[in-house]
């Protein structure tokens, strides 16, 4: 709930939160207000949009009750750097600091795009993107209010925790234009916020370590969110298990031993947790780690980190796409391209697996990777790092692609992005055991152990992690942990209307589902990773897919209909029938749509798409 000190018994640490929690209430409502505070659990994610990069700054977070009280959802928190493209996946754990118990109505987020950094996907590249507001002018500061359900509200109780989940959607925010020099992308922000349950939604939590708990199998940290390196945004209490993995000061662990070894750390070093929330009846919310890294293996005061995906190896020198720089400073540079130099002094580990006798020529071409070391940048501002003395990560990795053919243990595929980068800007050479066994991207073979796709169709699409076997040892050229038919995983619906937007986007809207008018549309496809199914070639077509409910999550349902632009805002529902009236009584002649976001899976042989979320994000 509240930042928490050195290392006492958890007792103190309560009275303490307690404490700090009254005087940050009686501070903010003038010494007027006792008012028993409770922990909003904030966390950030992004519906994707085709980036590999999105870095914009969130200025501020606030809540209005009921009453019309407005209060900071997160008092200490400064204005905050994030690049959005990386909260695909997972969510950040942002803030858990006390807000008065009550019941609020909205909340409102400012995103300031005054020193964005976007960076478009184009052909296996990183392009840098020009934001502009439908205008074509520069941006600045944008307020948004989203309204929450009114049958759903944000309740925070006294003495306990509550998750608000935010969801910036970059697939119904962002325009993307490539055919100018420089690329532009038109931004209408539409950000979804909701009351949310400790559920299964991967979580990352970074912060500084406070205490390890003696005899237990938790640990108590500050946050310390997305890039910060100076705020503590409230404390977490980190619960393990003997499964989870630990990577300490570039060391591997599971279980108790690195609970040991996290022991041995100086307070306030620093750590990062992967999991999901875990106990909220508190004030101080609890989480619970698959991974944990601390220490040097995730920052140093002493060296700066580089994170992206190998696009070529010479030698001991790799060149990294999509190249995201944190100096010990703190400050944050992403790039096309960076090189890195490994030694025979380079430490290498693979994130969630305790692997020995890995070496640099474990890394190659198409790893996902993080890296630290000591770096420099010329004079036309290209980054080099030398981690001859430094460590290397191997992250999962994952690439999308056409299944050629399998057989028990093994499959080849037509691979269409390697770590989010189309294949098109990697050079393989070198990859192979001799010539002509380099990794070859349109027949790349993977090495799929006991996930045995056998008897899966030829051309489906497939989602696999897992990691880019060693330098020099293909085939096959990637071992597979998670193999997931594409149909399986999330997919994005998207349509959009441009020149003036559309006043009756739908052929049919009710509780029952949507039907879009696609005659009127400039953009109709279903996105399953890199790939788009455009909707008029379906053999369905000219019946546009049901966009229905019907069959999700009833308890995730996340339906919002608005603009940045109106006063209104943007409103948010958890249920169909709420929804369904709003859209009625929006599209009533004056309105007009400018773009539309599910999220779900589609079915081909009925033509509905089931979705959980529905983004209508009108001009």
């Amino acid at each position: 709930m509240t930042v928490v000190r050195t290392r006492r018994s958890r007792s103190a640490r309560a009275l303490t939160a307690l404490a700090w929690g009254f005087t940050f209430l009686l501070a903010s409502c003038g010494g007027r207000s006792t008012t028993t505070p409770g922990t909003p659990v904030i966390t950030l994610s992004d519906t994707s949009g085709d980036f590999a990069a999105y870095r914009v700054k969130i200025d501020l977070i606030t809540l209005t009750s009921t009453g019309g009280t407005v209060v900071s959802a997160s008092p200490q928190m400064p204005s905050e750097s994030v690049d959005l493209a990386a909260l695909t996946d997972l969510a950040e754990l942002l803030a858990v600091q006390a807000a008065p118990s009550g019941t609020y109505k909205s909340a409102t987020l400012t995103l300031n795009y005054s020193s964005a950094s976007i960076w478009v996907n184009v052909n296996g590249q990183a392009v840098s993107a020009t934001a502009v507001d439908s205008t074509g002018k520069a941006l600045t500061a944008i307020p948004i209010t989203i309204t929450f359900d009114p049958t759903h509200p944000l309740v925070i109780t006294q003495g306990r925790s509550t998750r608000l989940a935010i969801d910036i959607d970059l697939a119904g925010s962002n325009s993307i234009n490539t055919s100018t020099t420089p690329a532009t992308v038109t931004v209408r922000p539409f950000p979804v916020i909701t009351p949310a349950p400790a559920d299964a939604t991967l979580i990352r939590v970074r912060g500084r370590l406070v205490t390890v708990e003696s005899g237990a199998s938790d640990y108590v940290m500050n946050v310390r969110p997305l890039t910060d390196l100076g705020s503590a945004l409230g404390a977490v209490t980190v619960s393990t298990t003997a499964q989870t993995y630990f990577n300490v000061n570039g060391v591997a662990y599971t279980g108790a031993a690195g609970l040991t070894a996290m022991a041995s750390l100086p307070e306030n070093s620093s750590s990062a947790a992967y999991g999901t929330l875990g106990d909220l009846s508190g004030i101080t919310p609890g989480f619970h780690a698959t991974a944990v890294y601390a220490g040097t293996s995730l920052e140093s005061p002493l060296a700066d980190h580089l994170s992206g995906v190998v696009s070529a190896r010479s030698g001991n020198t790799l060149t990294v796409r999509g190249a995201t720089s944190v100096t010990r400073f703190g400050f944050v540079t992403f790039m096309n391209n960076a090189t890195v130099t490994l030694g025979s002094g380079t430490v290498v580990s693979e994130d969630g697996v305790a692997a020995s006798g890995l070496t640099p020529l474990s890394v190659s071409v198409g790893q996902q990777l993080d890296v630290s070391g000591q770096s420099t940048f010329d004079a036309s501002g290209n980054l080099s790092m030398d981690a001859t003395a430094g460590q290397v990560r191997l992250a999962s990795t994952r690439i999308w692609g056409m299944l050629n053919s399998a057989t028990a243990g093994s499959a080849v595929l037509d691979v269409m992005s390697l770590g989010n980068f189309a294949p098109a800007g990697f050079t393989f050479a070198g990859t192979g055991t001799a010539a002509g066994q380099d990794a070859n991207p349109s027949a790349y073979v993977v090495n799929t152990g006991s996930l045995d796709e056998s008897a899966t169709a030829a051309h489906t699409l497939l989602q696999v992690d897992g990691t880019v076997n060693p330098f020099g040892s293909a085939p096959p050229d990637f071992t597979a942990a998670a193999i997931t038919a594409g149909t399986a995983t999330e997919q994005r619906l998207v349509v959009e209307w441009v020149n003036g937007g559309a006043p009756a986007p739908f052929l049919s809207d009710s509780s029952a589902g949507l039907v879009v008018d696609l005659n009127n549309a400039t953009i109709h496809e279903i996105r399953t990773g890199p790939a788009a199914l455009e909707l008029k070639t379906l053999s369905s077509f000219p019946a546009s897919p049901l966009i229905t409910t019907v069959g999700a999550d009833q308890s995730k349902l996340q339906l919002a209909i608005g603009s940045a632009s109106l006063s209104t805002g943007v409103s948010v529902f958890n249920s169909i029938s709420g929804f369904a009236a709003a859209l009625s009584s929006t599209f009533n002649g004056t309105n007009k749509i400018y773009r539309l976001v599910a999220v779900g899976q589609y079915n081909i042989g009925t033509n509905t798409f089931v979705a959980s979320r529905i983004s209508v994000a009108l001009m």
